[in-house]
């Protein structure tokens, strides 16, 4: 069974500076390693999470969805990250999954955080996507999506890393780091979060966090609160193995989400 090679990039995001952001990761991407073949970026990691949609929102194939298909090519990864798109029914907080040869899948954040009006500005995701990397099944989420544990739940199309990218403040951080683990714990996957250094434009300060946990709850990166880029390689043998020995997924309840 394949490992994945996955680089956490903890970004400190120039506020509404789409080019002048776009620019400093391809900079950090000289950084990677050269086996790497999953690239993780923070929620809005063009903009910061900015409810500025008129100004900064892009069309479904805009500029930034180019970058990121010129780098994934150039890098031989898939890249991951969110930023704004314009949709005929409105703005989305959209994640983008783009492969090296150029096609690309998309989540649209479900949970909108009201307590800064996102909820006003945005319209939900409907569909709760897992997409594929050679042997692994990854279901990708975004920030607040962290706190609603149904949604996460490892339920069919069952996957193997559950990934949030997140715009979390200083403020709220112990919130961010339990969640992490108790969601890694009880859906017996790795779990990871990427989130962006540095204060916004609303002067809030962000202090990192980004973080591998194991099926177990165990961190496997160090803590760090500075702009860098984590790297990490992950065994598929290793989460098999465990989840044969403790199958506790088996006795877990069935539902349905209303969407």
């Amino acid at each position: 069974m394949q490992d994945l090679t996955i680089a956490l990039v903890q970004h400190n995001i120039s506020w509404h500076q789409p080019q002048a952001n776009r620019g400093a990761l391809e900079t950090k991407f000289n950084q990677l390693e050269s086996h790497t073949q999953l690239i993780v970026l923070p929620e809005m990691f063009t903009t910061g999470f900015t409810m500025a949609t008129k100004q900064m929102a892009e069309p479904v194939n805009g500029p930034t969805l180019a970058w990121m298909q010129q780098m994934a090519q150039k890098h031989q990864a898939i890249i991951t990250g969110s930023f704004i798109v314009q949709l005929p029914q409105g703005f989305v907080n959209r994640l983008h999954w783009v492969q090296p040869n150029g096609t690309c899948q998309t989540y649209d954040k479900r949970h909108l955080f009201r307590m800064a009006n996102e909820d006003t500005f945005f319209t939900p995701g409907t569909e709760n996507p897992v997409f594929k990397l050679d042997d692994w099944r990854i279901k990708p989420l975004i920030c607040y999506d962290l706190r609603f544990p149904v949604w996460s739940r490892n339920t069919s199309p069952h996957y193997d890393i559950l990934l949030y990218v997140a715009n979390w403040p200083q403020t709220r951080i112990n919130a961010w780091d339990a969640l992490l683990k108790a969601r890694a714990i009880e859906n017996l996957s790795y779990c990871l979060g990427v989130n962006r250094v540095g204060i916004d434009g609303t002067q809030k300060p962000y202090n990192g966090h980004s973080a591998v946990y194991s099926y177990k709850g165990e961190q496997l990166t160090p803590p760090t609160e500075q702009e860098e880029i984590l790297t990490i390689t992950l065994k598929k043998e290793d989460l098999d193995t465990y989840r044969k020995s403790f199958p506790a997924f088996l006795d877990a309840d069935s539902f349905n989400i209303t969407t």
